[in-house]
């Protein structure tokens, strides 16, 4: 036998098994999994959302609405006391809290859902003289919410110093936004949406 031709057959051999093996390896590892996209693109996320804009404006009511990827809770404001210096849209800070508490009386206020937010906006809902400029008829229930996917219960607690509080439960801890549009009229809208899920 051909001792070279032993040597070539053998080394053929072998990488044919090297080949093998590295497909065989390859095969074995799989693929990377693809990130999942959000929630209809949303990527707000659940921490606090506050800006510190302080208005003349008054809180002239409160609604809510349902859309495809979230509910929305929407407080109307009137137009800023003429002569009175300031922005047009009030400030706001919204947070989940793991308890709705009244402010100032400290007092735990029971809303439904599994998570809260307090809503605190930089506005009030009442004149110099103490007129209301909103005051719904049921106050714990000041929006219907009943049948939305995210909203549980909307609390409207009041004026305290400027600052007006209200309370939003729903059904979880999920991603929440906060904006600001002009109109109708002089006044402005302060918008939160809550989304149905991550």
């Amino acid at each position: 036998m051909n001792t070279n031709t032993t040597r070539c057959t053998t080394r053929r051999r072998g990488i044919a098994a090297a080949a093998a093996i590295t497909v065989t390896t390859l095969a074995a590892v799989p693929a990377a999994v693809a990130t999942a996209a959000p929630y209809c693109g949303i990527y707000w996320g659940s921490l606090t959302k506050q800006d510190t804009d302080h208005t003349s404006a008054h809180i002239t009511n409160l609604r809510a609405g349902r859309h495809d990827c979230f509910d929305r809770l929407v407080i109307d404001l009137g137009p800023p006391e003429s002569g009175l210096p300031g922005p047009q849209d009030a400030g706001y800070a919204v947070r989940y809290v793991t308890q709705f508490v009244d402010d100032p009386s400290g007092e735990p206020v029971p809303l439904a859902g599994g998570a809260f937010l307090q809503i605190m906006v930089n506005a009030r809902a009442i004149t110099d003289d103490y007129v209301p400029t909103y005051s719904p008829a049921d106050r714990d229930h000041a929006v219907d919410v009943s049948g939305f996917r995210t909203f549980r219960q909307v609390s409207f607690r009041g004026t305290d110093e400027a600052l007006t509080q209200i309370g939003l439960g729903v059904r979880a801890r999920l991603p929440f936004r906060v904006f600001q549009l002009a109109g109708p009229g002089g006044g402005s809208r302060l918008v939160i949406d809550v989304a149905h899920q991550w």
